[in-house]
């Protein structure tokens, strides 16, 4: 883009698309007929897996997403993993069916299952631009921070850390990305108030490093507060903040746990 104050996710994730079909255009090949269990992937889908991977439906390619990674050959894993890669970026994006936590699916990727890092350097390059825009586009398009938090968590979990993905969130400039850090960080600044902010999938993930970033982006919250004195979660995500800072309790009452005193109030 000739202008950096402009941002285009949609073009941002077609051409990261692109891209990824480019790397991956000769999938790599098995020495095999698949390998899996049985007891959750028929004789038929595994033949099916070992095929064209443009011709394992939808539901199928959800299936090997979704099995866990010892249910597989060690070695046939991350083969599987990049013949279908461009197929699972897909399933995770704007066209695909939605409505999953996609940080279990996306942690497959990580060093104790299809090892990505490993993977040769075009496809790796390749799938970390689709994850950036991904990113953006989760970040600009109005969902809620929790459906945002579940992406990071999940790209951070498959690449090894946290602090590079952060960092491009809080690069993406726009209207729209000052909208969503004002979601995202109300919503992870409220879990951290609670003591609930958790990875529920990535065992080595540190909280920590969310709530050290949190601050660096009060500035911009700030301003997109000023520019819209009568935004609430903007004004919240401050608050909430300036609480985090202080060291304080959450301003909020934690909301589980109440119903059975609703009445009596």
């Amino acid at each position: 883009m000739s202008d950096s104050s402009l941002l285009d996710p949609h073009a941002m994730w077609r051409q990261a698309l692109a891209r990824v079909d480019r790397a991956f255009a000769t999938p790599p090949a098995l020495d095999r007929p698949v390998d899996g269990c049985t007891w959750c992937t028929s004789e038929a889908e595994l033949r099916v897996l070992g095929g064209d991977p443009a011709a394992v439906p939808d539901d199928l390619l959800g299936h090997f997403l979704r099995e866990v990674a010892d249910h597989w050959a060690a070695d046939q894993y991350p083969v599987l993993w990049r013949r279908l890669m461009p197929r699972a970026l897909r399933h995770w994006g704007p066209d695909g069916p939605g409505g999953a936590d996609p940080s279990d699916e996306l942690g497959r990727l990580a060093h104790r299952g299809a090892g990505l890092a490993d993977w040769p350097a075009p496809e790796r390059a390749a799938v970390e631009d689709a994850f950036r825009a991904l990113l953006a586009l989760a970040l600009t398009d109005g969902r809620p921070p929790g459906e945002i938090t579940d992406l990071v968590e999940g790209v951070a979990h498959a690449t090894g850390g946290l602090e590079r993905w952060l960092e491009h969130l809080a690069g993406l400039p726009g209207p729209q990305a000052d909208a969503g850090i004002v979601r995202l960080a109300l919503g992870w600044a409220t879990e951290l108030l609670w003591e609930e902010l958790e990875f529920w999938w990535w065992p080595d993930g540190d909280p920590g490093v969310i709530a050290a970033w949190l601050p660096t982006q009060r500035g911009r919250i700030a301003a997109f507060a000023a520019r819209h004195p009568r935004c609430r979660t903007a004004a919240d995500a401050l608050h909430a903040l300036d609480a985090l800072h202080a060291g304080a309790e959450s301003p909020w009452l934690y909301p589980y746990g109440l119903h059975p005193y609703l009445p009596l109030a």
